[in-house]
């Protein structure tokens, strides 16, 4: 076990000096968004793909990037009122949703990602907040036949809120959305079939400024934020699964909240096929940038790095590579955070059981006890 550090604070500032040489040598590029999918049918789900790279679907290309609009000089003043709010749950339900307005989207991943990812900032204007963590469901126009033969409108798909509740603007009155664009590439034909395509993905990818989107929730308390703002927090993201990730990270580095100043170390592990899929990494540099000694990123590029065994580098990968210091913050009250494709989840736990069988850990009880103790955190669909 790791020395007895205490506090986080401290344990934060040991850990990075422990590893310093490593830090040094970290590259970190890349730039993009994140999309918690929700209720899309299972089947329609395990049929989507995306075709590899350099389809335009209307946003050209080019990676948009999104520091130069959502980042200030310093850190943002926020009207600080939002701060007192208790936390809001299913204020708008299926029946009776909330009408929101798009602002803009953007697609925010370069020529050669494996599919598109778009940034989408949608306008409630104060009437729809939320907490950091939490997530919206959006409702697509139009109906389905249901398998009783019946007309019925679209379900809800959940989505992960990818800005603080200050919104992009810092104002409230917005929040941001990171959605992949879900299609389904036919081998034998050689080309996307439309009828396959994720209905409710390519409705906001296709959204245009002023377009109503009919919104339910906020949802979710599994991902919210410790209470102490001294606490570390170590967030394990896939694809869009970096939206909640960059509701943290805004809130600890690029607002103005004295009343909840992050005095911990924040460590982002973020994985993705290759360098035109990162996604956020300008805001995230930056983020480094202004505060080196607390904010660390390190990225598995699958498609351009290797893993210690010579296979493709995955998240897990990664974060074994880290696994003496993950484990010293975990055992000093660190707080971990997981979101993305499912299919991220059984490669993370064989890995940290494996460790733990090196450290002569049981397994079973260092997870239950991460669990009980409320360190552990998971979304993933």
């Amino acid at each position: 076990r790791a020395p007895d550090l205490t506090t986080p604070s401290t344990m934060a500032s040991q850990v990075f000096a422990i590893n310093a040489p490593v830090l040094a040598k970290s590259s970190f590029k890349g730039s993009s968004a994140g999309l918690k999918a929700a209720r899309a049918p299972t089947a329609a789900r395990v049929a989507t793909v995306t075709k590899a790279s350099g389809t335009d679907y209307g946003l050209g290309l080019e990676m948009k990037t999104t520091k130069e609009k959502s980042m200030k000089a310093g850190r943002a003043p926020v009207p600080l009122e939002l701060e007192d709010m208790p936390l809001p749950l299913n204020t708008f339900k299926n029946k009776s949703p909330f009408t929101g307005t798009v602002k803009s989207v953007e697609r925010i991943v370069g020529p050669n990602a494996t599919g598109e990812t778009c940034h989408i900032i949608i306008e409630h204007g104060g009437k729809m907040p939320f907490w950091e963590g939490q997530s919206y469901g959006v409702i697509p126009p139009g109906t389905k036949v249901n398998s009783k033969g019946k007309e019925v409108p679209h379900g809800v798909r959940l989505y992960s809120i990818a800005s603080t509740r200050y919104g992009d603007e810092f104002d409230g009155k917005t929040a941001t959305l990171c959605v992949r664009r879900a299609t389904y590439w036919d081998p034998e034909k050689n080309a996307e079939d439309p009828e396959k395509k994720g209905i409710c993905s390519n409705f906001l990818c296709d959204a245009k400024p002023g377009q109503e989107v009919m919104m339910t929730g906020p949802t979710g308390q599994v991902m919210l934020l410790p209470k102490d703002p001294a606490t570390p927090v170590i967030m394990v993201a896939t694809g869009t699964g970096i939206a909640p990730m960059r509701s943290y990270y805004r809130r600890f580095f690029v607002e103005d909240v004295k009343s909840w100043e992050f005095k911990g170390l924040a460590w982002l592990f973020m994985g993705v096929a290759n360098s035109d899929a990162k996604l956020y990494d300008d805001e995230i540099q930056e983020c480094v940038k202004r505060f080196p000694g607390q904010f660390r990123v390190d990225y598995a590029l699958s498609r351009e790095q290797n893993n210690s065994k010579g296979g493709k580098m995955y998240i897990q990968d990664k974060v074994e590579e880290y696994k003496d210091q993950v484990f010293q913050l975990l055992d000093g009250g660190a707080h971990m955070y997981f979101c993305g494709l499912k299919g991220m989840m059984p490669g993370i736990l064989t890995m940290l059981e494996g460790v733990c069988k090196e450290k002569g850990i049981n397994y079973e009880e260092w997870l239950e006890g991460l669990k009980e103790k409320g360190q552990w955190h998971v979304e993933v669909y």
